[in-house]
């Protein structure tokens, strides 16, 4: 099915899933770095299977839609506020990144779940200027199982949420460039 456009509220009654092949990515071993964009990775789980990996977030775009557009907004709009990008670790990170553009900051948390004997269950929220998730497969977290979800949330804001498993003495995942 080509692109669809709606505007004003949509309704159902049963729901809306998605299914099939195209609904999750693969970013396989040695991809080593990516950078993604709205159409291909918007919406989709990502798994990633890079134990080395850095992966940039689209640079957020807040442009309201030209009034010469027409009534409501305008189909091929790059404004991207409200899109997801939800990544699955399915190999254990060793050095994975997920960065912006660095204009672009997190808010939100993590919680991070120590799988060892630490057994230690805590929460972390990014600093005004990170730009950074650091995984390392360890005390930040990424062990296999590990997820992920950052939303466009406004102006300069991805709001992060997500379940890191980490071991030993964990620690925040969120840095500065």
């Amino acid at each position: 099915m080509a692109l669809s456009t709606f505007e004003g509220p949509v309704k159902s009654l049963g729901g809306f899933y998605s299914q099939g092949p195209n609904t999750v990515i693969n970013l396989a071993n040695g991809t080593n770095t990516i950078t993604l964009d709205v159409p291909t990775y918007a919406g989709k789980v990502i798994r990633t299977n890079d134990a080395t990996l850095v992966i940039t977030l689209p640079t957020i775009v807040t442009t309201a839609s030209a009034t010469s557009a027409g009534p409501g907004t305008d189909p091929n709009t790059l404004n991207n506020i409200g899109t997801s990008y939800t990544f699955f670790i399915e190999t254990a990170a060793t050095t994975l990144n997920i960065v912006t553009d660095g204009t672009d900051k997190f808010v939100g948390s993590l919680l991070m779940v120590a799988t060892d004997a630490a057994g230690a269950t805590t929460g972390y929220a990014p600093g005004a200027a990170n730009d950074f998730i650091k995984l390392n497969g360890t005390t930040t977290g990424g062990i296999a199982g590990s997820w992920i979800t950052c939303t466009v949330l406004a102006a300069n804001k991805y709001y992060v949420t997500g379940v890191l498993l980490g071991s030993g003495t964990v620690a925040t995942p969120f840095a500065d460039s």
